[in-house]
């Protein structure tokens, strides 16, 4: 994987070429190779910089956001074929792209559990990755049967409360990634549990919370908190506005 064939053009060690790579390959909005990049690093067993953290972050969300969006389409194309052959069809297109996207995060969740989280030496970095692992596994409960949805549901679970503990002990109340870690699990919870009292009490603490800190931000920090924090309000104000929504049929945003 990674850019190896770049290496010599470059004439820098193979990390600094992925990472130059990475970045390349987003703006040119190639994220398969993003991904490709940014994973070559993360298997050099290195604590990724911020920025290295970042690229890897972007990377994978954009290939698995993409094929997210293909899954949401299909299921509700499916919902409506009546006939065999097109019913057929269907299902089989979704199997396929179902593949694709379990494959794709069970790649990052590998890439957390072997390198990333046993290398993060902070607070910080180890509830980004915990984070991400979380909703690595929220993804693939999207798109699971019963059995295997309860267990990446229990999987996806675990890594939210652990980030969640270690966020609320370290990091401050109006941190992007504490903020952007409770609209995620409030969505979790509200998605893939069902539990809308739970996710309402997790988003309008965090909301709350960081409201009563905002008057310390710089103007860059105030910006990163109040969007995330707009997208917490709007969806309680989703969640709240009508209890019988039916169950899934709202599509919260998250981080």
């Amino acid at each position: 994987g990674g850019v190896g064939e770049f290496d010599a053009l470059f004439k820098q060690p193979v990390r600094e070429a992925n990472v130059q790579m990475a970045k390349f390959a987003e703006q040119a909005e190639r994220f398969e190779e993003m991904m490709e990049a940014t994973r070559t690093v993360a298997e050099m067993g290195v604590e990724l910089t911020v920025e290295e953290r970042s690229l890897l972050s972007v990377a994978y969300k954009n290939v698995v956001g993409a094929k997210r969006s293909s899954w949401k389409t299909l299921s509700a194309l499916d919902a409506r074929q009546t006939e065999p052959p097109a019913k057929e069809l269907t299902q089989k297109y979704l199997r396929k792209v179902e593949g694709e996207l379990s494959s794709v995060c069970e790649e990052i969740i590998a890439l957390l559990d072997q390198y990333l989280i046993p290398k993060a030496s902070e607070a910080e970095p180890k509830v980004f990755y915990l984070k991400m692992h979380g909703d690595y596994w929220r993804y693939l409960a999207e798109v699971s049967g019963s059995d295997a949805k309860a267990a990446a549901a229990e999987r996806a679970l675990a890594a939210y409360k652990a980030a969640q503990e270690l966020a609320v002990e370290h990091l401050s109340t109006t941190h992007p990634i504490r903020l952007g870690l409770a609209l995620n699990f409030s969505v979790f919870y509200y998605e893939i549990l069902g539990l809308p009292g739970d996710a309402c009490a997790l988003a309008r603490q965090a909301f709350d919370d960081s409201c009563k800190d905002l008057d310390n931000l710089n103007e860059e920090s105030y910006k990163d908190a109040t969007l995330i924090m707009q997208l917490l309000r709007d969806n309680l104000t989703l969640w709240t506005a009508d209890s019988s929504l039916a169950y899934g049929n709202s599509h919260p945003g998250n981080a």
